[in-house]
């Protein structure tokens, strides 16, 4: 690793990758929305570390802020080594026939089309020296569909599917790809999902123990410190409480 790019950084998984590998010494550039989050989150890594940070404010769901963005990283920070497509969310719980087309956009314009738009406008760089990996942040939804989660689970189907699509496309250039799939985890992404309703988001995680952004950060870390010969093609992680997306064993 010298020169990662991490999407979604403000906070959750990207904010916890970006802290972990930062204790490689590498450059790191991170994305979001929120600008005064992003300088913080930055000023604290390159206080606590060796590491260099570009924070870059941008939406993923916009191809023309994503291409003057990554056009506009200086050259001390590339060619990309690691790219981790990690923006990414989740909702409401409605049903089809209630669903709001706002939403749907939403989900579908994050979690599909920045993580295309990311990795078509990245990927020319690994191609060209022939060395690098990606790292998208799927989820058990990639794998099963529950009650009222049909377009989030969609999107992340097709997550895994691109995935495996990447592998595929990059595997002449020595381009690793990999997956990591979480289960239920504590981070704002239940907030995110019931529109700022924290009463409602704590009550996903009553009664067990969730996973933290920590534990995807130690996925991420044992991922991109694999010997150039192996590649982690996906880690599925869930709570030891929690089976699939509805069976979740209750503290007693």
């Amino acid at each position: 690793m010298k020169n990662v790019f991490i999407t979604g950084a403000t906070s959750g998984f990207g904010e916890a990758i970006a802290y972990r590998l930062a204790q490689h010494n590498v450059n790191m550039i991170i994305t979001g929305r929120t600008e005064s989050k992003l300088k913080e989150v930055a000023a604290n890594i390159e206080k606590a570390t060796k590491t260099k940070v570009l924070p870059l404010v941008f939406d993923v769901q916009d191809y023309a802020q994503c291409e003057e963005a990554i056009n506009s990283i200086p050259a001390e920070f590339k060619p990309i080594d690691v790219l981790i497509n990690n923006a990414g969310l989740a909702v409401e719980l409605n049903p089809v026939h209630q669903g709001a087309l706002e939403d749907w956009e939403r989900m579908i314009n994050t979690n599909i089309k920045g993580l295309l738009y990311v990795t078509r406008l990245i990927s020319p760089q690994m191609i060209e020296q022939k060395h690098g990996h990606i790292i998208n942040l799927g989820s058990t939804a990639s794998h099963e569909v529950y009650y009222g989660g049909n377009v989030y689970c969609a999107t992340k189907h097709a997550v895994k599917a691109l995935t495996a699509g990447m592998r595929t496309d990059f595997l002449p250039y020595g381009i690793r790809v990999s997956q990591i799939s979480p289960g239920a985890a504590e981070t704002n992404f239940s907030v995110i999902r019931f529109h700022g309703d924290k009463a409602k988001a704590d009550k996903v995680y009553e009664g067990y123990d969730p996973l933290v952004a920590e534990d995807i950060a130690d996925a991420a870390e044992y991922i991109l410190t694999r010997p150039p010969h192996m590649c982690i093609n996906e880690i599925i992680i869930t709570p030891t409480a929690q089976f699939n997306g509805v069976i979740v064993r209750e503290k007693k």
